[in-house]
């Protein structure tokens, strides 16, 4: 707090949340940010650009290792990953307007009533944000040629 000697002294971040289309081109994938920027809500960004690259990683791998890939390869990553884009994109939208909009305006002091009785009374309820969050709408699971060989010894899980 000594640095800071005025608002002057401070940056607001400037929060895009967007897509572009397409996410490629010949000889090249975007993927995370750079094919869809998202809001800070939910802290899900890094999450799902990590499914982006696993994405990729299962549909691209084997044909750049064969020297066979095309343009449709990357188009299929751009399939698969762009509904949980969106849903998630569009999940941060409702809770900006819904949620931390009004809470930062002083307009809200509590989490929203309709949201506190479905978490009271819908017992699975209460796991969703967290799958959401760790998995989205569509997880990904990364490639046998990417998992560790377990041990001998160790039962896989």
């Amino acid at each position: 707090m000594d640095e800071i000697r005025s608002m002057d002294d401070l940056h607001l971040l400037d929060v895009k949340l967007n897509r572009i289309k397409p996410w490629h081109k010949p000889g090249l994938l975007l993927i995370g940010d750079a094919a869809h920027a998202m809001s800070p809500a939910g802290g899900v960004g890094i999450n799902l650009a990590i499914q982006d690259a696993v994405a990729a990683a299962r549909r691209i791998a084997l044909p750049l290792l064969r020297g066979t890939l095309c343009e449709a390869d990357l188009a299929s990553v751009q399939k698969r990953r762009w509904f949980p884009t969106v849903v998630i994109q569009n999940v941060q939208l409702i809770l900006q307007k819904a949620v931390f909009g009004p809470a930062v305006r002083g307009q809200m002091t509590g989490p929203p009533s309709p949201l506190v009785f479905v978490a009271r009374h819908i017992p699975w309820f209460g796991k969703l944000p967290a799958l959401m969050i760790a998995f989205g709408p569509r997880p990904e699971h990364a490639p046998d040629f990417a998992r560790r060989k377990a041990p001998a010894n160790r039962k896989p899980l």
